[in-house]
């Protein structure tokens, strides 16, 4: 093991700056680049193959979980701001009304490339 990664006293990894558990990044919030808290990491999306982080899902708006709705971010848009201790994204609350999203009782069929096909394409990003 580097010097860098150890193990903390409850087993915990220390990891680099450009590094982190997915248990970390859920609950992790994410703002707008004009400052705005839009809302937080729910969960992440990998793929099976080759272990990539493909999307990241936003919980966006409800009251104690009830009226949630959820937000698949591709990963790349995504930005790790530390002075705000959470992720920047360069949407408005106004464009994320009309992102794709899906409510806590549906999931997006991740097996069929139409859907993130359809994530990345009102992003910007490349599929």
């Amino acid at each position: 093991m580097s010097s860098t990664m150890g193990t903390g006293p409850v087993g915990e990894v220390e990891v680099g700056a450009d590094a982190i558990e997915a248990s970390r990044v859920n609950g992790t919030a994410v703002y707008n680049t004009e400052g705005d808290h839009l809302g937080h990491i729910y969960d992440v999306v990998i793929g099976k193959r080759d272990g990539r982080v493909k999307y990241a899902i936003m919980s966006f708006g409800g009251f104690l979980g009830i009226g949630e709705e959820y937000h698949p971010l591709p990963w790349e848009v995504l930005k790790y701001d530390e002075r705000q201790g959470g992720y920047v994204v360069g949407i408005t609350i106004d464009q994320l009304q009309s992102a794709p999203r899906y409510g806590a009782d549906a999931r997006p069929d991740w097996a069929t490339s139409d859907y993130g096909r359809r994530v990345n394409d009102y992003y910007g990003v490349a599929y």
